[in-house]
């Protein structure tokens, strides 16, 4: 009776230490399936390098974004760490850590596009993409929608981006650091930086079911790995500048 209430407190121990967190899969290079299968990107990275500073087992597992709140809020994993902005609405429903990075929302053209700037006017009468269920969905459609540009709302980013690439569409809204790496990538023979959105810098933070008590470890984890300079060991391998 003794060994099996031991092995039973073990088997739960083992699995409160177990974290299973989320990440799309569809967002490079912070989240993307790697040729063999796996997880990668600047997420992943950071994901193990948060478990292994709490020393908790991590299990990364793939969601798609439309139904990434919904699986949190259902129990279907621990925690969202996918290039998720940390916005008020989106605080209505989960809880987020502090930032592990931030960013301006940018909009990138083909290069023989005739549009001079970022503003609604500039851009009335063009269609411009975003993933949809985004922050740059919500600021396409609220700024250049409503200034009378197209707006065209995608389920990935990736989907978005090939349609820059294949010349069905006049320009795309996304993520500054997630474009930099599509134009210096794939869409580097194709398309340019237009330029940043003003007013638009964003917090990125981990995504956790409000009240979750993970949300402190997750927060000491972050400052730990700031601090010791794991964090910029891991962002380097992505981008030669600072985007904490």
């Amino acid at each position: 009776m003794a060994a099996a209430v031991l092995l039973a407190a073990t088997q739960l121990a083992q699995a409160q230490d177990t974290i299973t967190i989320a990440t799309e899969g569809a967002y490079p290079p912070f989240n993307y399936v790697d040729t063999d299968g796996s997880l990668k990107g600047l997420d992943v990275d950071i994901a193990n390098a948060l478990c292994d500073e709490m020393k908790a087992k991590c299990k990364i597992v793939s969601q798609e974004w439309d139904g990434m709140i919904p699986a949190l809020t259902a129990k279907k994993f621990d925690a969202i760490i996918a290039s998720m902005s940390i916005t008020e609405e989106r605080k209505k429903k989960i809880d987020f850590s502090k930032k592990y990075y931030s960013q301006p929302l940018s909009i990138g053209v083909p290069k023989d596009s005739t549009i001079t700037g970022v503003t609604p006017e500039a851009l009335k009468g063009k269609a411009i993409g975003a993933q949809g269920s985004t922050t740059q969905a919500d600021y396409a459609e609220d700024h250049y929608g409503k200034a009378g540009a197209e707006v065209k709302l995608y389920p990935s980013n990736d989907e978005a981006t090939a349609d820059l690439q294949n010349g069905r569409l006049d320009a795309l809204i996304t993520d500054k650091f997630v474009l930099v790496d599509f134009l210096n990538k794939a869409g580097k023979d194709c398309c340019k930086l237009l330029g940043d959105v003003p007013d638009t810098q964003t917090e990125v933070g981990i995504g956790l079911r409000q009240g979750d008590p993970l949300k402190e470890k997750f927060n000491a984890a972050i400052d730990a790995i700031v601090k010791n300079g794991t964090y910029t060991k891991i962002t380097r391998k992505y981008f030669p500048f600072d985007i904490y």
